[in-house]
């Protein structure tokens, strides 16, 4: 059973809000392609829910256009947008069954019984909540409230859908768990898909594109891979994981904890240095090992070997790396 495949370009272009003297959005401009997962990633207060729901038509805007499928959606009503939304509370119906909820914005469309009867099976085949369809929210899980907010999104064939913390609410197996639902059902449909998270990691995991916000602006746009290796600044670099900072006497370089040799592994590196060890944390898979050279602490992440098991705090260890690992980074 098929879905007829959705989603179409969005193109936000030099958008500002403001609220009062506060500038919530900056000259904000993103294009997402059709059928494309970017993920709107940032801290509390950075832009990007403000962003979502300007998108959405919850919120008006100063300046700029929202273009979808090339039309400007900046005069067209909430209702007539063929906009889907999932959020982080689910938003359902507690009086109405699973069946009910996912049926409710096809009824209200005035669709033929028919179709909304063959969209609503669908919908909920695709979600795998078929079985569950009498059942009243509830009766249900978390996740499983999830996936029929998912499926009363997608059941109206949206140009776009737009997700605001959906998994918040979810402890971190579920979350992990509706995750991978969603890189299924993404590759189901073909959705254009406008995710809103501060989870770095779920970021990475989903999406196709990334863009990082900071203080009503974006910062950087890029794939995960892209963002994560070749971050444009100290900011984009610190927000997406863990990463050391090391003065040389070349200047300052940025290098992933993964990236960072200890030991032996150093002293065949492009670059090394003495550092101090602080504390070496044994992390099931390996050893997590904080150090401090010229002032500066440094992460290094280690597969565990006995050179590594035998290393203790106040020990002085040879720490390299490769030209190759390191990230030049531009002003932030």
């Amino acid at each position: 059973m098929t879905i007829p495949a959705l989603g179409k370009a969005v193109s936000i272009r030099r958008l500002d809000k403001h609220y009062g003297g506060t500038k919530a959005l900056e000259g904000v401009s993103l294009e997402i392609a059709a059928g494309e997962f970017c993920t709107l990633l940032g801290a509390s207060g950075s832009g990007k829910t403000t962003l979502l729901k300007t998108i959405a038509g919850f919120e008006s805007y100063d300046a700029g256009a929202i273009l979808v499928g090339g039309a400007d959606i900046g005069p067209v009503p909430v209702s007539k947008r063929n906009i889907g939304m999932v959020f982080q509370n689910y938003a359902l119906f507690p009086h109405m069954s699973v069946r009910r909820n996912v049926a409710f914005g096809l009824e209200m469309r005035r669709l033929a019984k028919r179709e909304v009867d063959a969209r609503v099976e669908e919908a909920l085949a695709l979600v795998d909540l078929t079985a569950l369809a009498e059942r009243q929210p509830r009766q249900l899980s978390g996740g499983q409230q999830q996936r029929v907010a998912l499926a009363r999104a997608l059941v109206i064939r949206p140009d776009i859908l737009l997700m605001d913390e959906p998994l918040g609410a979810l402890d971190k197996n579920l979350r992990q768990s509706i995750q991978l639902e969603l890189k299924r059902l993404h590759a189901a449909v073909g959705a254009t898909v406008v995710y809103v998270t501060h989870d770095q990691e779920e970021a990475l995991f989903l999406s196709d594109r990334i863009a990082l916000m900071d203080k009503g602006r974006i910062v950087q746009t890029a794939s995960p891979q892209e963002l994560y290796a070749k971050p444009a600044n100290r900011f984009v670099a610190s927000f997406l994981g863990e990463c050391n900072f090391i003065a040389m006497e070349a200047g300052e370089v940025a290098v992933r904890p993964e990236k960072t040799r200890l030991g032996e592994q150093a002293r065949v590196c492009d670059r090394m240095i003495q550092a101090e060890i602080l504390s070496v944390i044994f992390i099931g898979r390996g050893y997590r090992i904080l150090l401090s050279a010229g002032g500066h602490e440094i992460m290094a992440l280690a597969e565990a070997s006995d050179e590594i098991a035998a290393l203790k705090p106040g020990q002085s260890v040879a720490v390299g790396f490769d030209q190759s690992d390191v990230m030049p980074l531009a002003a932030a």
